[in-house]
């Protein structure tokens, strides 16, 4: 057993260095662009990666909990329509506690550790190779300085690729929700407008 098992994390660690090889290659043939491009684009492509992986994984537990949850939410709103207002709150303050709460924590550490394995872990992988490829040794190697740029202080502050690449995911993943949130916005739009129309 102990055999099959060294034997399989070399298979594995001699795949990730073929890949990390190859990532290698792929990136070197962008250094023309600049290392703020490049740390940029790798940034973007690990958006990407995690966005896949988001869409790819997920568990059958995490889709049965995720029900559960609806399930008893639609209830606790059911039971605070109740006409005696005072008798609904009781009721979805007895639901909350029996089944409610427990669904919402379930589903939420659930998600918690799919989001871990499918954003985190690649981010992290992803900061641990700019951090030895883009190291401040690197950069002065490859592009003449050992930084990438600094932002005015006194003294003026030094902006380091793994910085970089971290302010851009960030930047990446607002940019992508405020898009969403305005094609969302666009599609309901004519909705409104059109039930306003009839309206008048």
């Amino acid at each position: 057993m102990n055999n099959f098992l060294d034997r399989l994390w070399e298979v594995i660690f001699q795949a990730i260095q073929k890949l990390a090889a190859t990532f290698d290659v792929v990136v070197s043939s962008l250094h023309f662009l600049g290392p703020i491009t490049v740390i940029f684009l790798i940034a973007i492509f690990t958006v990407c990666i995690t966005k896949l992986l988001k869409r790819v994984i997920r568990t059958r537990r995490l889709e049965e909990l995720e029900k559960d949850f609806q399930h008893w939410m639609s209830v606790r709103e059911e039971a605070m329509k109740h006409a005696d207002t005072e008798k609904g709150r009781q009721m979805a303050k007895n639901i909350d506690k029996a089944e409610l709460n427990r669904a919402y924590y379930d589903f939420f550490l659930e998600g918690l550790l799919l989001g871990f394995i499918t954003f985190m872990l690649p981010v992290a992988l992803m900061v641990a190779y700019i951090n030895e490829y883009y190291r401040s040794e690197r950069l002065l190697e490859l592009f003449g300085q050992d930084h990438l740029f600094q932002v005015w202080s006194n003294p003026p502050t030094d902006i380091g690729a793994v910085l970089w690449f971290i302010g851009s995911i960030v930047f990446i993943n607002i940019s992508v929700l405020v898009v969403m949130w305005g094609l969302k916005k666009k599609d309901n739009t004519p909705a409104v407008h059109g039930q306003v129309a009839e309206n008048t």
